[in-house]
């Protein structure tokens, strides 16, 4: 830190007490001076040579006949005015980016000009001002923190403004050109990190882009604020770089309990509407704030009382990278706050020009895949959806985003078995949202023993695999490849998946025995399909000889008997 030594006397100054100074001398004091709640007993003529200030209130003084002169708005308070009157007397003061800006302003308030003298405390600090702390990162940084407490002088006597351009120029410069000292102490990796795509590898001796991030989000958000918008204003300076500044500042600045965060829900207000004002414009080519923290910044937003305005942006650049987000992020809102998110993205996706309609094929597939699956996802994660919320937001998801509707299956499931209560037509309607042809191999196989669903659904799934089995084995071959869909809890771990593929097996085992090249259904499942939909299960004459020779079996014929019971019972 860079400092200034004015004044060669020693410093004679003591204290009578926590609130009375005095400056020692063969001299008895003649004038006593209140500057708040500190009384100074000093000496008329190093204060006039120096003050044009004290000139006139040493005057005003006298004319009501009395040497007290009171001081209720000096800036910087008692301490400021104290180093002033030591440089009146000569004394040594030291000046450094702690004091400095109390300092001056302090002796603007005392009138410390060359008019008063030459060579005079403003002509001083200015000098150290220019020559050192604006050179200084670090000192610049600390002064611009002291200036907030001497709003207005500050910004008046232009130290704000000038401590301002001396981060933001620094901030543009180089990286490679850079000399002075710095803070940088954040890990490189991290969940929550935006500008992972952008950073170099760290090599010893390398100075980052983001090298100025820390010390700069040790200010206050108004400061904060000003120096972003001229570093975002110049054009110079990677928008990665500027959101991975405003995340770390949200990181550095909010509290972490839901208590502190209410309860500074002012302070918190401006903080999350200055960073969602100073955000960079999202777009789907290019990701410069993730969706996770756009997603927590929303949360956070609705929490603290933000406007409506700074939510609705938030909501709009949530559903321009929805493809990114993960579901425990779209967990932490309400359903109808995700419905709006949903709903946001499709009318966004339907808002493709005719110029670029051949590259938002290409890569929106692939993006309204993503958000496909995980719209499937967090309706199976979601245990406080209702029917009709469960309903109209699967919904909202266009059949090109779910090729395969295994995710979409095992919501389903999902929210049948945490509502067992749901009626027939409840589970009709929620049924009728999926399918049964866009099962995987896996996912069917699952189905056609699902209780949970009502009879007739099960009926189609058995007719669809049998289809499959016996007109179109190749593309039973390539819907088996496709991702299986995830267990429910019934189906822990991989032993539950090899007893479903050595079932697979053993059926077409007994099919190829048999003479025929198609798969089998199960006894069971067999004679449920042709009970509910007589002739659909006579596909072919080869497969009904061999079903009709396999129900001869007394077992069999029970556990056919007794599932029909069950299967009633349910749907």
């Amino acid at each position: 830190m860079k400092f200034m030594k004015l004044g060669s006397k020693p410093d004679t100054f003591e204290s009578d007490g926590k609130f009375v100074k005095y400056a020692v001398s063969d001299l008895d004091s003649d004038v006593t001076i209140h500057v708040g709640e500190v009384t100074f007993h000093l000496h008329k003529f190093p204060l006039l040579s120096k003050s044009n200030r004290m000139q006139r209130l040493v005057f005003e003084a006298s004319e009501e006949k009395t040497d007290e002169i009171t001081i209720l708005d000096m800036p910087g308070g008692y301490k400021a005015f104290e180093i002033c009157a030591k440089f009146c007397y000569g004394m040594t003061v030291t000046l450094n980016a702690y004091n400095i800006t109390a300092v001056r302003c302090a002796a603007e308030y005392l009138e410390m000009t060359e008019d008063a003298d030459r060579g005079n405390l403003i002509y001083k600090i200015e000098v150290f001002l220019n020559s050192g702390i604006f050179r200084s990162w670090k000192d610049t940084i600390i002064v611009l923190q002291t200036t907030r407490s001497l709003l207005p002088w500050s910004e008046d006597l232009k130290l704000v403004g000038r401590c301002i351009d001396s981060v933001s120029a620094k901030i543009l410069v180089n990286p490679e050109t850079i000399t002075w000292s710095y803070t940088f102490n954040r890990k490189l990796s991290g969940p929550d990190k935006i500008v992972e795509y952008h950073r170099e590898k760290r090599e010893e001796n390398v100075i980052p882009k983001d090298w100025w991030v820390e010390d700069v989000c040790e200010l206050e958000i108004d400061m904060f604020k000003r120096v972003i918008s001229v570093v975002k204003s110049s054009g110079r300076m990677n928008n990665g770089v500027i959101a991975e500044a405003l995340r770390y500042y949200v990181a550095r600045w909010l509290p972490e309990s839901m208590e502190s965060l209410t309860s500074e829900a002012s302070s918190n207000k401006d903080l999350v509407e200055t960073v969602v004002f100073l955000l960079p414009k999202v777009n789907r080519a290019m990701s410069y704030s993730s969706c996770s923290f756009l997603l927590k910044l929303l949360k956070v937003s609705i929490l603290v009382g933000a406007d409506e305005t700074v939510r609705e942006d938030l909501v709009e650049n949530v559903s321009l990278k929805l493809h990114e987000a993960s579901v425990k992020d779209l967990l932490i809102h309400e359903v109808e706050l995700v419905h709006r998110i949903v709903d946001q993205f499709m009318a966004d996706e339907k808002r493709v020009s005719e110029d670029d309609r051949y590259k938002e094929f290409v890569l929106g597939n692939g993006i309204l895949l993503s958000v496909g699956r995980l719209i499937d996802a967090y309706l199976a994660l979601n245990s406080e959806l209702t029917l009709s919320s469960f309903v109209e937001l699967s919904e909202l998801v266009p059949e090109s985003a779910r090729p395969i509707h295994d995710g979409l299956y095992k919501a389903i499931d999902t929210f049948m078995k945490e509502h067992p209560e749901l009626t027939k037509s409840e589970k009709k309607r929620l049924c009728g949202l999926m399918d049964v042809r866009k099962l995987t191999n896996e996912a069917s196989t699952h189905a056609a023993q699902n209780e949970r669903l009502p009879l007739r659904v099960v009926v189609q799934v058995l007719y669809f695999e049998q289809l499959r089995a016996n007109h179109s084995p190749v593309a039973s071959v390539a819907a088996s490849s496709h991702s299986p869909v995830e267990k429910t809890e019934e189906n822990k771990g991989e032993e539950a998946t090899k007893k479903v593929e050595l079932s697979k097996k053993s059926r077409g085992s007994k099919s190829t025995r048999s003479g025929g090249g198609a798969q089998l259904m199960p006894s069971r499942s067999r004679r449920i399909f042709e009970k509910i939909w007589p002739g659909k299960g006579e596909i072919s004459n080869k497969s009904s000889e061999v079903s009709s020779g396999s129900s001869q079996s007394p077992p069999a014929k029970s556990s056919s008997s007794s599932s029909r019971r069950r299967r009633h019972s349910i749907s």
